[in-house]
């Protein structure tokens, strides 16, 4: 199972395993909350009154044998005291015999119900609970230091991930690194953006250290692990800029250099420029702050990047395209069934971009292999993820309704169905009818059932241990399968999996050698947490950095001069559907959200639009940003993760103007149309 498993390069020593072992640290912690839950509600079903044995009882310090009568006595003949404040101002008034004898009663019994409380607590205290009560404590304090350290593991996650992106070459840009001119550019770009991050992260510290209130050990630490990351990302990128590859061709174009300059270098040069125009230096490093306030979202993200890269390496997808295989569809309907399916994992990732890295690659190679055109195969896999977000239970809608009150969940999830439903046929209708260049000959059914029958049951098995993970949960964790438990439950059933391919595919190795290539357990993890580690690193520094975008955006107080409402709803309409495009092209979901719930909501609510109308439009106006040149973010999340050779033969590939530009213009028309409809066909019927 672990032969060869301690062959690792330093890399892997050094940033892969280490990013595992985080990975799996948030998993657990996650998973122990649950836990815990269960062995509370377990103990209190054990032990009658178990929440009150949690701690050693303490015995009381009262009297349950007192002598009420000389107690009576006592009282009786006690004055006031002289600092009493009230028998001053009162003067001295006689005591009742009554109602003093009444209230020493009242002491004395709850004395003796203390005393026995105290006594019947001893005697629960058996082994067999201190025992359980060791354990379920153990579990309290690892739920504790998980939560506590949330923010220092995302820190760690996103440091060892950049710099290992740094170092593979694997940040996010317009376009590969090729020439000489283009490496020495984005290097020396990227070793200065990674100074100023730096410098900001600094300036930051000393102003905490400097302010009135005292910084706390905690916080104190958190600055040191910026700094300490951001220093040596700048010794990576230094690293890369001195150690150039010897594979570079001679040359290069100097407008062609600045487009492989990464995007968060861009992001941060122009953000980090106009922080300290302003006199506000530490603005880069109190918006990154700002990512420690949703670590846990954050912390989700690079989970579902892991499972996606974990999915790549069983056969699941494989398997699933075989169910289609015998209706011989055509490539362009079987993308279309591609992208229809691939909406219900983007609906539980939440956002689009990150279910292009996690699953772009398994969805281009299986329609390359299916006969698809390469454009028609890049196009597809850029769109995989941008049907499924209006749907439940994305994470993205439910930080839309708790940060609006005007919107729940429930309306836009329902109205989200019929967004999906005209997104899903005018996607069909484009691939369709605009570009099809295959015969539209389907299987009959009496040929193709059959064999889809067939084809059914090797996934039988993998459905099988979905179901028992799921159930696990359910029943033994009490956690359902939603928006919230994704995240934790999704790694455990990718690691079933991997672990049920093990057993099963073990012995069946060089046989049909076509079909089955498994590596084993280890290998197979060792190589999806490879791939995860440098997707990670790209995809977080550029999130990270489009959150100070958005406080550029914020601070230069842009939104304030366009009029806060307008007289004419159709008018707000354009405005707000070309705001939100241009947002959705320079941001990232999560980050766009809390900018336009904070600025541009107000004015669309203000000018008459309904929330939910105005929401459901945000939504579409996002994913065909993350679609639109010059940025067109879900392609440029395309190309990283099914190579730049496949990208630039698809270019090379002839025919007219449209056929030779489809992946870029097929998601455009699609998602332009539905945009346009969404948009501005509900104003007839409320406006």
């Amino acid at each position: 199972m672990f032969k060869g498993g301690f062959r690792r390069s330093g890399l892997e020593w050094f940033s892969s395993l280490p990013v595992c072992l985080l990975l799996l640290s948030v998993v657990l912690f996650s998973t122990s909350s649950d836990i815990h839950n269960q062995m509370l509600r377990g103990g209190e079903q054990l032990w009658s009154g178990y929440y009150k044995l949690r701690m050693d009882p303490v015995a009381p310090t009262c009297n349950p044998e007192q002598d009420i009568e000389a107690a009576v006595a006592q009282e009786l003949a006690r004055g006031p005291a002289e600092d009493d404040p009230m028998a001053a101002l009162l003067g001295v008034q006689e005591k009742d015999p009554a109602d003093v004898r009444l209230a020493i009663e009242r002491s004395v019994a709850d004395c003796k119900t203390a005393h026995h409380s105290y006594d019947s607590q001893r005697e629960q205290l058996t082994p067999g609970v201190r025992a359980y009560r060791a354990v379920e404590l153990f579990v309290a304090d690892l739920i504790a230091f998980g939560l506590e350290s949330q923010r220092y593991t995302l820190v760690l996650l996103v440091m060892l991930c950049a710099g290992t992106a740094t170092l593979t070459r694997h940040h996010i840009a317009m376009r590969a690194m090729e020439t000489r001119l283009d490496y020495t550019v984005s290097h020396t770009l990227q070793t200065l953006a990674n100074a100023m991050l730096l410098g900001s992260s600094l300036i930051f510290r000393q102003s905490s250290l400097g302010t009135e209130t005292t910084i706390s050990s905690e916080e104190l630490l958190l600055h040191n692990f910026w700094v300490i990351g951001f220093a040596c990302l700048i010794l990576a990128s230094l690293y890369r800029l001195i150690r150039a590859p010897s594979d570079l061709i001679p040359g290069g174009s100097l407008n062609k250099a600045f487009l492989a300059v990464p995007l968060y270098t861009v992001m941060c040069l122009i953000s980090g420029t106009y922080f300290a125009l302003i006199g506000h230096a530490s603005g880069i490093g109190i918006y990154l702050g700002k990512m420690m306030e949703l670590a846990d979202m954050f912390l989700n993200v690079g989970l579902y990047v892991w499972v996606g890269m974990m999915l790549k390496q069983t056969r699941l997808a494989t398997l699933v395209f075989n169910l289609f295989r015998p209706w011989r569809m055509p490539p362009e309907m079987l993308a279309v069934v591609a992208v229809l399916v691939a909406a219900i994992p983007t609906a539980y990732t939440g956002a689009s971009g990150i279910f292009v890295i996690a699953a772009g690659a398994v969805i281009y190679s299986e329609l390359r292999a299916a006969g698809a055109r390469r454009q028609l195969a890049l196009a597809a896999t850029a769109m995989s993820g941008s049907l499924g977000v209006v749907l439940r239970p994305c994470l993205l809608v439910v930080v839309i309704a708790y940060l609006n009150r005007e919107v729940t969940t429930d309306d836009l999830f329902g109205w989200g169905i019929w967004v999906f439903v005209l997104t899903a046929a005018m996607f069909t209708l484009v691939a369709l009818a605009v570009n099809r260049q295959s015969k539209f000959d389907l299987a009959p059914a009496s040929e193709a059932m059959p064999a889809m029958i067939q084809a059914f049951r090797p996934l039988v098995p993998y459905v099988l241990v979905i179901v028992a993970v799921v159930l696990l949960y359910r029943y033994a964790l009490d956690v359902r399968m939603d928006e919230f438990s994704a995240p934790r439950l999704l790694p455990v059933i990718m690691l079933a999996i991997l672990l049920y391919e093990h057993v099963s595919l073990k012995n069946r190795k060089g046989r049909a050698s076509g079909e089955i290539n498994h590596q084993g357990l280890e290998r197979s993890l060792r190589g999806a947490t490879n791939d995860t580690t440098a997707e990670i690193g790209a995809l977080l520094l550029l999130l990270g950095l489009s959150v100070s975008i958005g406080g550029v955006i914020e601070r230069s107080h842009i939104m304030q001069s366009f009029p806060q409402s307008f007289d004419s709803v159709w008018s707000a309409m354009v405005l707000m559907v070309v705001i939100l495009v241009i947002l959705g092209m320079i941001m990232d979901a999560f980050g766009a959200v809390i900018l336009v719930t904070a600025t541009v909501a107000t004015i669309a609510y203000s000018s008459g639009i309904h929330p939910i109308h105005f929401w459901m439009v945000t939504l579409v106006a996002f994913e065909l940003g993350y679609l639109s040149p010059p940025v067109a973010l879900n392609h440029l999340l395309t190309r990283q993760v099914v190579g730049e050779a496949e990208v630039l033969a698809a270019q090379q590939e002839t025919g007219n103007f449209y056929q030779r530009h489809e992946r870029i213009i097929m998601p455009l028309i699609a998602m332009g149309i539905s945009l346009v409809l969404v948009a501005f066909v509900p104003l007839l019927f409320y406006a």
